[in-house]
């Protein structure tokens, strides 16, 4: 059974369209029509039904489906490791990261991994953690490096660093001669929150919460932005790994909370797949072996 009608079948289930999926395979759509009529053939029974124009999925093709994307999947891993046998190694590595990772910690963790993989080619993806989720399990990334909740039991999940959540005030504020406040000073000065989505925020509102000081919170700003903390508005609590620049150019200042201390995990995350590409396992290796970035 030919490898490429799994392929063209599942471009028009996720396109929804005959054309699109034309398009994307840069093939005709009689090709595309002949080669979803040879699947039914072979399994003797209609995989789409039209209603009103659109296409959509009979019942043998919903079970079809999920079987047609591992048929895909496995034929990739099994060229890419006959690729490595041949001694034609994979160079190519597609990471997602979630915001803070993407912007603040990768970076830096790309440059030292070059230095000893000169060759690779990194693809990267940066968005929230549910959609480097989604990413992973469609197959679009090898890897996801993120700091939200993931689902147990589904992903093979792995810490690799963690990163302090602080107290941050402009420099110039009335808490900056003191060593530290107390937590139940924090509903004195108006609170500057990430957006509701925000891990960070969902960290900090739990902990504050634990202590009974975020009820506690009356005057606050939604605003997601550290200027807003420069420019003298209020506090916040950030990722110290994000205002790094800020306390060293003293436009920021931490502000230790007596008897608090707030961390986050950063976790790798990957699918279980039956054979992995050696660039994807040194690169897991590298995260692991610590290089500098467990407790940024």
């Amino acid at each position: 059974m030919n490898i490429e009608n799994f392929r063209m079948f599942c471009r028009v289930v996720e396109k929804g369209s005959i054309t699109k999926a034309a398009e994307l395979g840069y093939v005709t759509q009689p090709a595309v029509t002949k080669q979803i009529r040879q699947l039914e053939d072979s399994y003797g029974t209609t995989l789409f039904d039209r209603e009103e124009g659109a296409l959509k999925l009979t019942k043998a093709g919903e079970l079809l489906y999920p079987y047609a994307k591992e048929l895909l999947a496995v034929h990739q891993e099994a060229h890419e490791k006959m690729q490595e046998h041949l001694g034609k190694r994979e160079t190519s590595l597609y990471v997602g990261a979630s915001l803070t990772i993407g912007e603040y910690l990768l970076p830096a963790l790309i440059r030292q991994f070059k230095q000893s993989y000169p060759l690779v080619q990194f693809h990267l993806s940066i968005g929230n953690t549910p959609l480097m989720l989604e990413k992973l399990e469609k197959k679009a990334i090898d890897m996801a490096l993120v700091e939200g909740v993931v689902p147990e039991n589904v992903y093979k999940q792995r810490k690799f660093a963690d990163d302090e959540l602080i107290l941050v005030t402009a420099s110039n504020h009335r808490w900056g001669n003191r060593e530290a406040i107390q937590i139940n000073e924090i509903p004195e000065e108006k609170m500057i929150w990430r957006e509701k989505e925000s891990g960070t925020r969902q960290i900090v509102e739990e902990s504050l919460n634990q202590h009974h000081v975020l009820e506690k919170i009356e005057n606050a700003m939604e605003l997601g932005s550290k200027s807003a903390v420069e420019e003298g508005l209020g506090t916040s609590i950030l990722p110290k790994l994000t205002v790094q620049k800020e306390l060293a150019y003293n436009t920021l200042r931490e502000i230790p909370i007596k008897d608090f201390h707030l961390t986050r995990d950063f976790w790798m995350v990957q699918k279980n797949r039956r054979y992995e590409k050696e660039i994807v396992t040194d690169f897991a290796a590298f995260l692991l072996g610590g290089n500098g970035v467990s407790g940024v």
